[in-house]
């Protein structure tokens, strides 16, 4: 009888325990991470563009240096798997923000494969798609993919532009096979030997020399498209419209962490070891002195993320010209330009 009840006073105890920290727990709680301003922090999940490379590092730098916190945010980023799944996941809600290349954003809203989705600031001013091979696979020039195998993510702007990109360079788009990759498996997949090539950065070559051993050989989009944009980054229309002061917020410390992550390479590869375990530093620092050059242009002067619209509407001219578009579209239907910086 005793033994009971200590054993129904142990269990009466600790049922009123697990009441106080209930009522203790939630967004009041002392234990809460808190902004500058002594509020909660907002709670944000973040997608990189691809994987995580060395190229989406500003995003783990803005996070690990405080930016977000300063600018009231709790930031989780996950890794996205390219634009056509980046924009899937930030419009179905699961994510808020997130990097695509603007040129398959095009693609996908002109050909009605996605919508309610807007840029409101651009990560690169060029684009950096490419097609991504290896020494000792005999390709040198566009024209020798054809009778070749390729990997890529379905939603990738590098797969998804690709036949506009062959009708440009001169490729029978039909003599080239495309088989499915995600974005962390390709480098590997390109080391096997079971493709010829795969989408990809063209500053993603430290990290493929590093993975395969071989000295990368790449094709990259810009050469036979101009005045494409690289990445930006996206919202939901919905934030956008609901919340504009949080996507300014948010904007500002994104490009903080862009800016010291390219004036800091090294430190923002170990803040990225640091975070994901696989990281090569030494690949994923070269792969942010390879991007520093897309980031500015001459147009957007020392601001980073401006977007200018009639760049945009050469881009989307260039794939009208192209037949990639089946609707037309605007630069404002993309681009929310009250929300970008300003040059």
């Amino acid at each position: 009888m005793r033994r009971l009840t200590r054993t129904v006073a142990a269990a009466t105890l600790a049922t009123a325990l697990a009441l106080v920290a209930g009522c203790s727990s939630g967004s009041d709680s002392a234990d809460s991470p808190k902004g500058g301003d002594g509020k909660a922090l907002e709670k944000v999940t973040y997608l990189t563009s691809f994987g995580n490379f060395g190229r989406d590092s500003y995003a783990w730098v803005a996070k690990e240096k405080g930016f977000f916190s300063e600018a009231g945010f709790d930031v989780e980023i996950k890794p996205g798997q390219g634009t056509g799944s980046v924009i899937q996941t930030v419009v179905g809600g699961q994510a808020q923000f997130g990097p695509i290349d603007l040129t398959g954003g095009l693609l996908q809203l002109g050909n009605g494969k996605a919508k309610d989705f807007v840029a409101v600031a651009a990560i690169q001013q060029r684009t950096m798609a490419a097609i991504a091979t290896v020494e000792g696979k005999n390709i040198a020039s566009p024209k020798d993919l054809e009778g070749k195998k390729l990997a890529d993510t379905p939603g990738s702007v590098v797969r998804n532009l690709f036949p506009t990109y062959a009708r440009m360079a001169g490729i029978d788009a039909s003599k080239v096979t495309w088989v499915n990759g995600e974005a962390q498996t390709l480098m590997g997949t390109l080391a096997s030997g079971s493709v010829d090539g795969i989408g990809q950065f063209v500053v993603g070559q430290p990290t493929i020399e590093a993975v395969t051993k071989k000295k990368a050989v790449l094709l990259p989009y810009s050469d036979v498209m101009q005045d494409l944009y690289g990445n930006v980054l996206i919202t939901s229309s919905k934030i956008a419209k609901e919340n504009p002061e949080m996507v300014k917020r948010f904007t500002g410390a994104l490009m903080k962490g862009l800016e010291y992550a390219l004036a800091n390479p090294q430190e923002a590869a170990e803040i990225l070891k640091k975070n994901v375990d696989a990281t090569v530093p030494a690949a994923a620092a070269a792969e942010l002195q390879l991007m520093a050059a897309y980031v500015r242009s001459s147009n957007s002067g020392t601001q980073l993320g401006t977007l200018d619209s009639g760049r945009v509407a050469k881009s989307i001219a260039i794939l009208q010209g192209a037949g990639a578009l089946q609707q037309n579209i605007t630069p404002d239907q993309i681009i929310d330009f009250g929300l970008a910086p300003k040059a």
